[in-house]
Parts: C-alpha cells; structure tokens; sequence
C-alpha cells in the first residue's frame, strides 16, 4: 500500500488525536498534516509543491464551516481535483445531501466507539491508498 499525504481539517484537537493514535495503531506510514479551521488550510494549500493526496474534513468549524471551505476548493481549478471525504458526527441529511452536490468524494460518520472509529479509519485509509490520485 502506497503512503498517503492526507490533510486533516479538524478544529477538535481530541479528534486530531484520535485520528493520529488510529494510524499509528494500525501501523500506517500515512503523512498527515493538520489544519485547525478551513483559513489554515488554504494556507496550507497555497503550497502547491506539497498538495495532499486526500483531505479529511469536519463539517462544523469556526470561521470557515466544512461545506464553505468545499465551495472555495471546488472552484479552484487546481484544488478542486483533490478527493475530499467528510468525516464528522453529522448525520444532517440536508449536509449529506450539499456536500454531495459541491462535490465530495465520501461521508464517514464518525462512529461512538473507538474500535468503529479505528476500523472505518482503516478501512478509509486502505481504500484511497489503492487509488490512483493526481498528484499536484
């Protein structure tokens, strides 16, 4: 399995953690780097010698929420190709439904338990490491 940039957009330090300790507890050698609100992350993205592979993006932020960051990604022409999964705690269908439509590539429901959250992280990471994904 090839190693993934991946940036996470997560303003919950905990769910930063979390996420952090589930890779490192499956052993995967994924690169992740950390944005705190959306306005971090499009700092991060000005870098365009070091684009992530995936975003991994919480819908309920300060500043810029989840589904305003994906309609400032989804219009750059050089962003908007990077899958974006949304993975949050929620299971709004109104948000599932504009998410879909900017143009996302998942919705993972972060489950309660954190054995549900370290497999379907597993299972998440696995599946875009077998894509092939345009690198920027």
């Amino acid at each position: 399995m090839k190693s993934l940039n991946v940036l996470l957009i997560e303003d919950d330090m905990i769910e930063v953690m979390k996420l952090n300790r589930a890779t490192s507890s499956l052993q995967l050698n994924h690169k992740i780097k950390e944005a705190n609100n959306g306005e971090e992350a499009l700092k991060v993205l000005e870098q365009k010698d070091s684009l992530p592979d995936i975003i991994l993006l919480d819908l309920n932020m300060p500043k810029i929420n989840g589904i305003e960051f994906l309609r400032i990604l989804k219009a750059d022409d050089r962003l908007k190709y990077i899958p974006t999964i949304i993975l949050t705690t929620s299971n709004n269908q109104r948000d599932l439904l504009e998410c879909y439509k900017i143009g996302i590539a998942g919705y993972v429901l972060k489950p309660l338990k954190y054995e549900d959250y370290v497999s379907k992280i597993e299972k998440l990471l696995a599946y875009w490491s077998i894509n092939e994904l345009i690198k920027g």
